[in-house]
Formats: C-alpha cells, structure tokens, sequence
C-alpha cells in the first residue's frame, strides 16, 4: 500500500465549512420588468443559448421559472421562422 503524501503524523484534517445559504440572483427579466420575452430580441436570445445551440438550464442562465418557459418558446420561435440556428 503506497504511503500518503504529505506529513500528518498526529494532525487531523479540519474541513472548510461552507454556508448554506447564499442570496439568490435575481432573474433579470424580473429585474428590467419584462413580461415576456421577446422572439424577435435575437441578441437576447442568442445569450441564453449555447455555441452549439442548445439552451441553457434554469439555473445556469439564472431565470425565474416563468421566464425560463418563456425564454424557451421563444427560442423555439426564432429558430422556426430561421431568425436563429437550430445548430451553431
């Protein structure tokens, strides 16, 4: 059995304690007080989509539920009427 690195003869390892709870990023829909998302924004669009094309989770992009479905349907929109990719 290999030896473990480092010198811990009589030292315990102190775990870093994390916080639970940290202040939540507000959707910025929510925040420029944006009811629905727009298809034909497609500068906006574009930021909630990866190179690739893919859209990016809720969590990832920071959306509200609401927004997120919004966000979603239209992208689907733009990508129908060819205003965006459907593959980077």
């Amino acid at each position: 059995m290999p030896k473990p690195r480092g010198n811990f003869r009589g030292k315990k390892r102190k775990k870093k304690k994390k916080s639970r709870f940290h202040e939540q990023a507000k959707c910025r829909f929510c925040r420029e007080k944006i009811a629905e998302v727009d298809y034909k924004d497609v500068p906006g669009l574009t930021k909630m989509t990866t190179q690739q094309g893919k859209m990016f989770s809720r969590k990832r992009s920071g959306n509200c539920a609401r927004h997120q479905r919004s966000s979603k349907r239209a992208i689907k929109r733009a990508r129908f009427l060819a205003l965006m990719p459907y593959v980077g």
